[in-house]
């Protein structure tokens, strides 16, 4: 119970987690076919972005709009190390040089890069989707917070480096596989990851990490760091002044959520077969900013659910409008903007205050009414104060 109380500050917190977890781990396999399961496996892959810029975003003030930036390199931590198994000697006999990937044999490249070879290690692959992708945060941070940049200037040096890295990998079609990316991943550790079994699966473990990163989220903000976090977000000279490091807490949440973007990188590779550099480019990273912001950028859950409900909505709007789905979308985000600030779970923060406007109104329509709740905010007075 006290473990309870630390991850949920009150009853509201806990049952909208309960019910998040319920949908996605039984409600939606058991409704769903695998091919559309497949695909909530596929969104719930940037809920761990979503929870990272929670952290980042919501709770310490800073945006970043490069986090596609991390879910890429997790993304193809996972999918070099699959191709590799994938391109064995006998598999690609056919080619001029057997035992490398496809897209290198039709650059004429005729040996494996240094670089790739690590990778045929599962063990160095899965400590790389974290370590890379924090290595490289924790580098960005470093040098960009101990010199104070930070708000406009931090999102737009993200943004930038998105587009470096998306280009870079485009650019170099013979060792990343170019703007079509590393395709026809089939097994992993010689388990045949296409077939409706491994599907079920890889959405159940998606389902667990995404769940257990969200409890390790609910736990940070809840403790005394969390609280560090929005200081920083609202006081920052102040607790400059008290003796806290803020670079390097910005820093270290910023790596944070690099890692999560990392998993969720190599999770969606797992799901969906593929990596390409259009899913690390300035477009995907402001989707993943947008997703948490309609879900909510100050609610773990809220991010979660904001990157499910988005990602049906572009589905059924594009399967639905083939020619107007975009102009839907843009509808969307821009109502959810301006008519809910803080995201779908900012109405459910505001329940207690508008039962209590809605209780006061009709305390002055029906005087005789005594049932109405009472603002929780208010304390009576004692009797020895009248």
């Amino acid at each position: 119970m006290a473990m309870l109380r630390t991850l949920f500050k009150t009853r509201g917190e806990a049952l909208s987690f309960a019910c998040f977890a319920l949908l996605i781990l039984v409600v939606l396999p058991i409704a769903l076919p695998v091919f559309r399961l497949n695909l909530v496996g596929k969104y719930l892959s940037y809920g761990f972005v979503g929870i990272g810029l929670v952290l980042l975003w919501g709770r310490c003030g800073i945006l970043s709009l490069g986090q596609g930036v991390f879910f890429g390199l997790g993304g193809y931590c996972m999918a070099m190390f699959l191709k590799l198994e994938a391109s064995d000697p006998v598999s690609t006999a056919i080619q001029s040089t057997p035992g490398i990937p496809d897209f290198m044999d039709w650059n004429q490249i005729t040996q494996l890069p240094t670089f790739w070879e690590p990778f045929r290690s599962f063990p160095f692959t899965v400590l790389s989707i974290f370590i890379l992708p924090g290595l490289v945060a924790f580098l960005i941070g470093w040098a960009m917070f101990r010199r104070r940049v930070g708000g406009v200037y931090f999102a737009i040096i993200t943004q930038a480096i998105a587009l470096i890295l998306s280009l870079g990998i485009d650019g170099n079609q013979g060792y990343t596989g170019g703007r079509n990316g590393i395709t026809d991943l089939r097994t992993l550790l010689g388990w045949d990851i296409r077939s409706e079994h491994a599907q079920h699966v890889l959405y159940f473990l998606c389902v667990g990490l995404l769940l257990s990163c969200a409890l390790l989220a609910k736990y940070i903000i809840n403790t005394r760091f969390g609280r560090v976090l929005m200081a920083v977000r609202d006081q920052e000279e102040r607790v400059r002044f008290s003796g806290y490091d803020v670079a390097m807490i910005r820093t270290f949440t910023f790596t944070l959520a690099a890692m999560l973007a990392g998993l969720g990188g190599a999770l969606f590779v797992l799901q969906v077969g593929f990596m390409s550099p259009s899913l690390i480019g300035i477009v995907p990273s402001i989707e993943l900013v947008i997703f948490a912001a309609v879900g909510g950028r100050l609610s773990v859950v809220g991010a979660m659910v904001g990157c499910l409900l988005v990602n049906f909505g572009k589905s059924a709007f594009s399967e639905a409008y083939p020619d107007l789905w975009l102009y839907l979308m843009g509808g969307t985000f821009i109502a959810v903007v301006m008519f809910f600030p803080d995201g779908l779970a900012g109405l459910f923060s505001k329940w207690d205050t508008l039962k209590y406007r809605a209780s006061s109104l009709l305390n002055r329509l029906l005087p005789g009414r005594s049932n109405a709740p009472s603002d929780p905010s208010i304390t009576p007075a004692s009797p020895s104060a009248k």
